[in-house]
């Protein structure tokens, strides 16, 4: 007898897709920032592009809640408060737009967000010159994609990333502050998952508590890799990967 959960009929494959992008979470949520695109990509060819950003909110919630105690005394309020109200009106016109896409809009909208994220970490890797813009324009068009791209594909990283860069904010006071703000955005998409697309269901919370165990893993390999794991290999890796997966997601 198998000890997956049969609700949502999840196949060998499927389950080692969602293993390993809870895992790639675990490592994003103890500081390996960058890897957003990638986590989103595994889970949605485990489960479907519209199903897997409901799967996703409640083990999200799980790694932001371990970041905030980890990352707490590190966290800056007064650049969430800056940003966050951006980031609520753009979670608001996301859940406009993707409530009544049908399932193939949906998954090419969230494959272009995911190659997007991609391109404009590649231009931005690219850069000599890492200043950006910090007028409140700025941030607002920042604030306001990273809410659409949030609510349709859990996709925030690439914009709040930026706008943390042009804050100039130091390592351990960047994870912090965006552990924080994280955790508050994923918690006011819950609801919106649960009773609007209703993407979480009780079979959905039955099977991020089998995938919680890579979650944990994740986090505490993160932990030691985030001291002393290099970037240039490894972010050239992790985009080419997820650029591939994106294509594959659209002929899935």
């Amino acid at each position: 007898m198998s000890i997956l959960p049969d609700a949502l009929n999840l196949t060998a494959a499927t389950f080692i897709l969602a293993l390993s992008g809870s895992f790639v979470l675990g490592l994003s949520k103890s500081g390996i920032k960058g890897i957003g695109v990638l986590i989103v990509t595994l889970m949605a060819l485990a489960f479907g592009a519209r199903q897997s950003t409901g799967t996703l909110v409640p083990l999200l919630i799980c790694g932001d809640i371990f970041a905030v105690v980890y990352y707490n005394r590190h966290a800056r309020w007064q650049y969430i408060r800056r940003f966050l109200p951006w980031i609520l009106l753009g979670i608001f016109f996301g859940m406009l737009i993707g409530k009544d896409l049908p399932e193939k809009q949906f998954k090419w909208a969230m494959a272009g967000i995911i190659m997007f994220s991609v391109l404009m970490m590649y231009w931005w890797d690219l850069r000599r010159s890492k200043s950006v813009p910090s007028h409140w324009a700025f941030a607002g068009f920042m604030g306001i994609m990273a809410g659409i791209t949030t609510m349709i594909g859990n996709l925030a990283g690439a914009f709040s990333n930026i706008y943390f860069l042009a804050m100039r904010l130091p390592k351990n006071v960047f994870i912090g502050t965006a552990a924080w703000l994280f955790l508050i955005i994923n918690l006011v998409k819950l609801p919106l998952h649960i009773f609007v697309w209703e993407t979480i269901t009780f079979e959905v919370i039955q099977t991020n508590f089998f995938l919680l165990p890579a979650l944990l893993a994740g986090l505490f390999a993160g932990i030691r890799l985030v001291r002393w794991i290099t970037d240039n290999f490894y972010r050239k890796m992790i985009l080419i990967l997820t650029a591939a997966g994106a294509v594959i997601l659209l002929f899935r």
